[in-house]
């Protein structure tokens, strides 16, 4: 009598159908922790971003803004990415006197990137004067659960928002 090693067609397919279904069952559980992770670490890069402008703003004792640029002019458009740059005379502008600090690469274009006010500009002392807002950062969707948001202080302070519903419409 003779001894076969492998599989029959019918084990096989079985195997399959067994793949096929936990794939089919898991693969929107890894989309949403993509959009965890993915929120989770831009919000921490953009925390870090508004730390080091307003410590380049302390240290160089100059005027230090974060926005997105649009031909040399702060925009909206936060999706696109930022830059920091010292920011002498006119503000919100960057021009061939502004020293570029950082540049960010853009965000993923599913995700919405909002802040309340056109730029976040830091002061000489630190502070955020005229420039306290919010910054949002929703993956996917304006009102996923997983969106997070940063807010920077009339004083310069910056920290997480501890609100659970957070909406980039």
């Amino acid at each position: 009598m003779k001894h076969f090693n492998g599989l029959t067609l019918i084990e096989l397919l079985i195997a399959l159908v067994l793949t096929v279904l936990l794939v089919t069952v898991g693969v929107p559980s890894f989309s949403s922790i993509y959009q965890h992770v993915r929120a989770d670490t831009n919000i921490r890069y953009l925390k870090q971003s508004l730390f080091m402008a307003r410590n380049h703003a302390i240290s160089y004792g100059a005027r230090v803004t974060m926005c997105p640029l649009i031909r040399g002019k702060c925009h909206q458009d936060w999706q696109n990415g930022f830059s920091i740059f010292i920011d002498y005379f006119p503000t919100n502008e960057m021009n061939e006197n502004d020293t570029l600090i950082a540049q960010s690469p853009p965000f993923n274009p599913q995700d919405t990137v909002t802040y309340n006010r056109l730029a976040i500009r830091f002061q000489p002392e630190g502070v955020a004067s005229g420039t306290n807002g919010t910054l949002k950062y929703c993956p996917a969707h304006t009102n996923s659960q997983y969106s997070r948001a940063i807010i920077v202080s009339q004083s310069g302070r910056i920290r997480y928002s501890k609100s659970k519903i957070i909406s980039c419409d």
